[in-house]
């Protein structure tokens, strides 16, 4: 009887053993155990969303206004490359004109001054050459002051620019007079501005007869006729040549100007060849004569050049059309 009573307590105790030390690890895991408070990883807020929505507006009101200055800038940078081609081009042209007048002064001072003045004093009978050579004597040819006055019909082409009509017009009217002081009596005169503009509109493509009430009534309405010009005589000198041209009529064409702001001088004397002379290269069909104003040669030089080009384009043509180019020295009415 005491044997079994032994067995059973020692189970009993290795039972107990066994559950102690079971709580025991478990306590000992949950004391062991580091207790951490829940991280928020993000936190939503109303204002936050309002605030993020407003520079999202931002932003994009930023792109858009980029865009447009982008643009904008484009555009600036093609019309700032026109420019640079544009004066690229004027230089060019402007250097051409330079040495064309450079070439034309060379020329000019190589002439004999003397040599001119003896010929032009040839080109008149002094009394004592008509003593000599009796009264009969006749000259082969009209020139008055190296200006030729053979002709029967004459034309004036006058530069009606601001320039012109507000600093030379007084002193344009007296060689305006001067030359119809050299034709006392001539069979039609015609009066155009340097676009081709008629002053006598009832006398469009058609002659004004010459007569003493008529020459001043051309002056008288000279004073104040001022149409629109662009300061190229081109236009009048066509217009005049095609609409007045005829092989059995001697005609001269007086030019008045101070200035040409045309593109270029050598593509209006090519017109003006094909235009004004026979095909077989003869003689031209009318004179072309020209007398220039030095307004603009009181302006800056800078702003001498269309004055300058105007001499140079009178000078060439009148030499190739038979005629002769005076340039005077001052564009003030004289006393």
């Amino acid at each position: 009887m005491k044997r079994n009573r032994r067995e059973t307590d020692e189970f009993n105790v290795s039972f107990l053993d066994v559950i102690c030390c079971g709580f025991g690890a478990i306590v000992l895991l949950l004391m062991i155990t580091k207790t951490v408070p829940p991280v928020v990883l993000e936190q939503t807020d109303s204002a936050q969303k309002g605030q993020v929505a407003d520079l999202q507006r931002q932003l994009f009101e930023i792109r858009g206004e980029t865009a447009i200055l982008n643009r904008d800038l484009n555009a600036k940078h093609e019309q700032l490359d026109a420019e640079t081609k544009r004066i690229a081009i004027l230089r060019g042209k402007q250097r051409e004109l330079e040495a064309r007048y450079a070439s034309l002064a060379r020329q000019a001072s190589s002439e004999d001054n003397e040599l001119g003045k003896l010929a032009r004093a040839t080109q008149t009978l002094s009394a004592e050459m008509q003593r000599l050579l009796g009264n009969r004597f006749e000259r082969k040819n009209d020139i008055i002051g190296g200006i030729p006055v053979d002709s029967e019909y004459i034309i004036f082409i006058i530069d009606t620019s601001g320039s012109m009509f507000n600093y030379a017009w007084p002193r344009m009217m007296d060689e305006l007079i001067s030359v119809l002081d050299i034709y006392p009596q001539v069979k039609g005169i015609q009066i155009l501005n340097d676009m081709g503009g008629y002053m006598y509109t009832s006398y469009r493509d058609d002659w004004i007869p010459d007569t003493p009430s008529r020459r001043q009534a051309i002056i008288s309405r000279l004073r104040t006729w001022n149409p629109f010009s662009n300061s190229s005589p081109v236009e009048g000198i066509q217009k005049a040549v095609r609409s007045f041209y005829d092989p059995n009529k001697q005609i001269s064409i007086y030019v008045f100007g101070d200035e040409f702001t045309g593109d270029s001088i050598t593509q209006v004397v090519n017109i003006v060849d094909r235009l004004n002379h026979h095909s077989d290269g003869g003689e031209p069909r009318v004179r072309i004569h020209a007398v220039g104003f030095p307004v603009q040669f009181d302006a800056r030089s800078s702003n001498q050049i269309t004055g300058i080009r105007f001499a140079a384009l009178m000078r060439e043509l009148t030499y190739r059309n038979g005629g002769t180019f005076v340039g005077l020295n001052d564009y003030r009415r004289r006393r």
